[in-house]
């Protein structure tokens, strides 16, 4: 897939997650993708949550690879 659609694609699945992150006062942010792994930045009250590294593996990476599915894993920076 060319990197363009994938971003496209990608930027519009991050668009749900934010819905449902900013009603919780956070957020998520793009910052890389590479060798179908996406690097992103839990921002806002998400940042310092306990729970962060849940939300990370059972919320946002499995909606991600469900929508798309040439994505390996999705990494916090």
């Amino acid at each position: 897939m060319e990197n363009s659609t994938l971003r496209d694609k990608l930027e519009a699945t991050l668009e749900k997650i934010r819905r449902g992150l900013k009603s919780e006062g956070g957020d998520i942010e793009l910052i890389d993708i590479k060798d179908g792994v996406i690097y992103v930045r839990l921002k806002g009250a998400c940042e310092g949550c306990p729970m962060s590294m849940l939300t990370m593996k059972n919320w946002v990476e499995s909606t991600i690879k469900k929508e798309l599915p040439e994505i390996s894993q999705v990494k916090a920076v």
